[in-house]
């Protein structure tokens, strides 16, 4: 099994920043991509940032150049850096990590955290 924790959310007014963190642990061979969506009230769950395992970095438009997705393979753990945070970035955030849990198996499977909750006050 493998165990997504988050960490980082909070209540923060328009204009501040936040950090969020999202550690995998348990049986993992490798870790393809890692990412963020987030889920606003009565609204669909939107991809928000994504990292693959060479460095390569993805964002939604709504939040290219105030967002920074980071990972740190040896810790398999991703970041997401919130600045210049807007009220309509509130949401709950849950943090997503496709991951190949065995050397003899090529399936890949993706895994969600239980979700933290980011609030932009106005």
């Amino acid at each position: 099994q493998v165990q997504l924790v988050e960490s980082g959310g909070g209540l923060v007014q328009a204009g501040g920043s936040l950090r969020l963190s999202c550690a995998a642990s348990g049986s993992i061979f490798s870790i393809l991509s890692m990412g963020w969506y987030r889920q606003a009230p009565g609204k669909q769950r939107d991809s928000v940032a994504r990292i693959i395992s060479g460095g390569t970095e993805s964002y939604a438009d709504s939040v290219k150049g105030r967002f920074t997705i980071s990972r740190d393979n040896a810790k398999n753990t991703v970041y997401l850096q919130m600045n210049s945070l807007k009220p309509e970035d509130t949401g709950v955030y849950y943090c997503t990590a496709d991951i190949r849990s065995r050397s003899f198996t090529t399936i890949v499977q993706r895994y969600w955290g239980q979700g933290t909750q980011v609030t932009v006050s106005s």
